[in-house]
């Protein structure tokens, strides 16, 4: 048998080369440079016995016991191994605050501040003045307040982590009064009602889906009240026959009966959006200034920083919540703080905000500089898709994403890619989108409308050298 695979150009399981041979082998040296000995003797191991499996079944072609090939092969496989799973991207959705992609990108001010974290010791929790332990809030309280108009200040890890301890720590076995439109499910099936069952607290439903007046919230006020609660309408907008109650009449209505109005403000901004030519979002100070006791918003949505869930408002629930054993379980550490502090500095000087604060700069890139950018790429593109397909460089619509401002859209530009032959596209459309996520740096765009669409309001100038380069070579 072993003479006729001999003749046939195979191997037998008997050739198959011993670990140690392969090990001292010359083409192996790379490998075992770049991962190491452990990592390279399992790679070693699991292609052997795929060998040897493959010999018993019917013979190995020889070539494919050299040293080379199977160095080639073990340096293949432990290189896919060690491949980021976390991988840079580039977002064409046409979505900004992509929640899939990562939402807000960081400025530059606060990559550089992750990083001085990152290799060098620092104050998380040391008071430089007096020498004795402090509290990492103080990093970032007097910053919020400042901007925000609150008394006091502290952060979790997201938004829905500063509901849930809102919600714990002031109305455990107590009642919260909701209007029942504001029941939001915010990104992956996460509700309103399922996180106060968490939190402790007895939700009361007043009103309709699509009107909810005063007298809801003060008929729903009993003994076992803790708050009154408002809650930002994420992703979706309520038109038509409607009637909801402002911040500041519930938090009258709240008052009066001497209990605290909170509102999660989901995205939440601290400057007006207007002055930049966006659609006018209720910032954090203007539902201080109207009688919210606390507000809670994200860090890493409109206000343009790291993964956080921010609470500002009175100081004395401020402390209730921090002497919270959650608190602890919920807080961020360095790297979030590090990449928090400079966004919040960029507030402090607006007239700058537009340029130096990355997501702002993104919302606001205007349609002439997106087009010729278009001009440039289509040609690039269909290129690189060959003459199945057909790319034009059009006008279209992105969205700001993440809960914020649902059916507001920026008149941007990009490319629509179609099938050029016969038949369905959609095969087609899929296959070139698949393509695209391939590439060493994906390109993520989105299908609809029998056409792969490509938002280049995220691709910004700095980075298009780069993009192009990829796209070179065919991609079939």
């Amino acid at each position: 048998m072993a003479d006729q695979l001999s003749g046939a150009g195979l191997a037998a399981a008997s050739d198959i080369p011993s670990l140690d041979r392969l090990l001292n082998a010359e083409a192996l040296r790379p490998a075992l440079a770049t991962h190491g000995r452990t990592q390279v003797v399992a790679a070693l191991r699991r292609d052997l016995e795929a060998l040897r499996k493959r010999a018993l079944d019917g013979g190995v072609p020889r070539h494919e016991l050299d040293a080379a090939a199977v160095a080639a092969r073990t340096s293949a496989a432990l290189d896919e191994a060690a491949r980021p799973r976390l991988r840079a991207v580039y977002n064409l959705t046409g979505t900004v605050l992509h929640t899939n992609l990562g939402r807000a990108l960081l400025p530059d001010e606060a990559v550089a501040s992750v990083l001085r974290a990152l290799t060098s010791p620092a104050n998380l929790e040391f008071d430089l003045d007096t020498g004795g332990r402090g509290d990492r809030d103080d990093l970032i309280d007097e910053l919020l307040c400042e901007l925000t108009g609150a008394e006091a200040a502290t952060v979790v890890n997201n938004n829905a982590a500063a509901v849930l301890l809102m919600l714990n720590a002031l109305a455990d076995r107590r009642e919260v009064v909701v209007s029942r439109g504001e029941l939001v499910e915010i990104g992956g099936a996460f509700r309103i009602p399922d996180i106060m069952k968490r939190a402790g607290a007895k939700l009361v439903e007043v009103g309709t889906t699509n009107r909810t007046h005063a007298a809801d919230y003060e008929n729903a006020i009993g003994p076992r009240t803790a708050m009154l609660m408002k809650v930002h309408c994420s992703n979706y907008a309520v038109t038509g026959f409607t009637k909801s109650v402002d911040v500041a009449d519930v938090a009258a209505l709240a008052h009066a009966r001497g209990l605290p109005a909170t509102v999660d403000l989901g995205s939440g901004t601290l400057v007006d959006l207007t002055q930049f030519g966006l659609p006018k979002e209720d910032t954090v100070r203007e539902t201080i200034a109207a009688g919210a006791d606390l507000v809670t918003f994200s860090g890493d949505k409109l206000l343009g920083g790291p993964q956080a869930g921010l609470l500002v408002g009175r100081a004395d629930l401020i402390r209730k919540i921090k002497k919270n054993p959650l608190k602890r379980a919920l807080r961020v550490g360095k790297l979030t703080l590090a990449a928090l502090e400079p966004v919040l500095q960029l507030y402090r000087a607006p007239e700058f905000l537009a340029q130096r604060l990355t997501t702002l700069r993104l919302l606001t890139r205007p349609m002439r500089d997106i087009q010729p950018q278009a001009e440039r790429l289509r040609g690039v593109l269909a290129h690189a898709a060959g003459p199945s397909y057909a790319v034009e460089a059009v006008p279209m619509f992105s969205q700001i994403g993440s809960g914020a401002l649902p059916i507001d859209q920026l008149p941007s530009y990009g490319l629509a890619v179609r099938h050029a032959g016969s038949g369905r596209p959609g095969r087609h459309l899929d296959r070139l989108e698949t393509l695209l996520r391939r590439l060493p740096v994906p390109v993520i765009g989105r299908i609809a409308d029998d056409a792969l669409w490509l938002d280049l309001r995220c691709l910004e100038d700095r980075d298009e050298a780069a993009f192009t380069a990829q796209l070179a070579e065919p991609l079939a």
